[in-house]
């Protein structure tokens, strides 16, 4: 009797775990990773577009597969889904990214970093700042809000392939400089 009993418990506990780890989450991570890998896109299309690397048949095309994938992303924003509809995602993103890298027929260079580079360097700091305990919980999620404010406003200019103004530039730049200064003053 002893041997049944304990036997159907692990059977239930055995459900439950496998059942756990199945489940369905938010994938925070995964969705700024997303937004980043979006930002980088946009730029690199945007860029290929001003050198000629790109003709506008080509970005016009590589912008409606990227709005494609930006909608599926919203709809995967802040549900609860598996997370394999995550690793989906981030594989149409990198499969668009390397179409876009071998469509551009020459390099170019650029002596300042963009501002989405910039958005996604910081956003490894951050990352890694949050890992190594660097600041406290509420410096932490202040940071990060700040970041993710200025990802929206960004994505927000650069949406459509619309080209961002100077001043809309130079207002984002002002921002990250500041968030910057704010971050290296805890390392």
């Amino acid at each position: 009797m002893k041997e049944i009993a304990l036997s159907a418990v692990l059977m239930v506990v055995g459900l439950v775990l496998s059942s756990g780890c199945a489940t369905m989450h938010t994938w925070p991570d995964y969705e700024r990773s997303a937004e980043n890998k979006m930002v980088v896109i946009q730029e690199n299309i945007g860029d290929g577009l001003k050198t000629g690397a790109l003709t506008p048949d080509q970005a016009q095309t590589f912008l409606t597969t990227l709005k494609g994938i930006r909608t599926d992303f919203t709809e995967l924003s802040n549900k609860s889904v598996y997370r394999e509809e995550w690793d989906n995602l981030h594989r149409r993103l990198d499969v668009l990214g390397q179409e876009i890298t071998r469509a551009q027929t020459r390099t170019t260079t650029i002596d300042e970093p963009r501002n989405g580079e910039r958005i996604v360097a910081l956003q490894g700091k951050l990352d890694d700042g949050r890992n190594n305990r660097r600041w406290s919980s509420t410096d932490e999620r202040e940071f990060q809000s700040r970041l993710d404010s200025i990802r929206k406003e960004y994505l927000r200019m650069t949406e459509g392939g619309r080209s961002s103004t100077y001043e809309e530039r130079s207002d984002i730049s002002r921002r990250l400089d500041a968030l910057e200064a704010d971050l290296n003053r805890y390392r």
